[in-house]
């Protein structure tokens, strides 16, 4: 698949998923090249729908993405509850089990997602896997000690880079932490290996979002199609 049409499938879905998002709601934003379409579609229905909503963002680049359509932003500890966050995602499996932090948000978006009534992914089809960890999982840690982190994680098989941006610097978070990649190939046993993570001291978070997600709707070229968890 090339990339326009990834786009496409994108498109269709960030549109799908804005009419779940209605007058007065909170509405936790996402991150990444899906929610851009997500956005950029709540935008025209606020422009030329009148829609009006309170958006909690889980980055500063979708941040000001929103607030150039006039939509109103606000911290997540200034509202009391979140009605849905929509959100992109890296990798799901039929257990509803994803890997997100390819943009170096998993952080926020966690904390997002967590005091959120209703989590919903949106994906193209190449995003949805039998058993995720294709994807490197991106973990989150402070830079003082770095590099310990990282030869514990090589330590334990985890084949770990520290990832870095275009002129060879280690990428920061908005929380100007780092991010290890974990080069896996599969993951087998998430919930343990989620529980090693956040165990490690240094580590500040992990991408590995389990049984979190109320609904997925994927980007299918015959229409976007939706995976609800029965689960939650």
């Amino acid at each position: 698949m090339d990339k326009a049409q990834q786009d496409a499938l994108k498109k269709a879905a960030g549109i799908e998923a804005a009419k779940l998002v209605e007058n007065g709601m909170v509405v936790g934003l996402g991150t990444g090249s899906t929610v851009r379409f997500l956005v950029d579609e709540l935008g025209r229905r606020v422009q030329e729908e009148g829609l009006q909503f309170t958006g909690v963002t889980t980055s500063r680049r979708t941040q000001e993405q929103a607030e150039g359509y006039g939509i109103k932003i606000v911290d997540v500890d200034d509202v009391d509850h979140i009605d849905v966050t929509i959100d992109g995602a890296d990798e799901v499996d039929k257990n509803f089990d994803g890997i997100k932090g390819g943009g170096a948000a998993l952080l926020w978006e966690k904390i997002v997602a967590t005091n959120s009534n209703r989590i919903v992914w949106i994906v193209d089809e190449t995003k949805v896997v039998d058993t995720i960890g294709a994807f490197p999982l991106p973990v989150e840690v402070i830079p003082f000690g770095a590099g310990h982190v990282i030869s514990r994680f090589k330590d334990r098989g985890y084949n770990p880079v520290l990832r870095l941006d275009a002129d060879g610097q280690p990428v920061r978070t908005d929380e100007k932490n780092y991010v290890v990649d974990l080069h896996l190939n599969r993951i087998d046993h998430p919930r343990e290996l989620a529980e090693d993570l956040i165990n490690t001291v240094g580590v500040v978070e992990h991408g590995l979002f389990l049984n979190m997600v109320d609904m997925v709707i994927v980007g299918d070229p015959n229409g976007p199609r939706v995976m609800t968890n029965s689960n939650k």
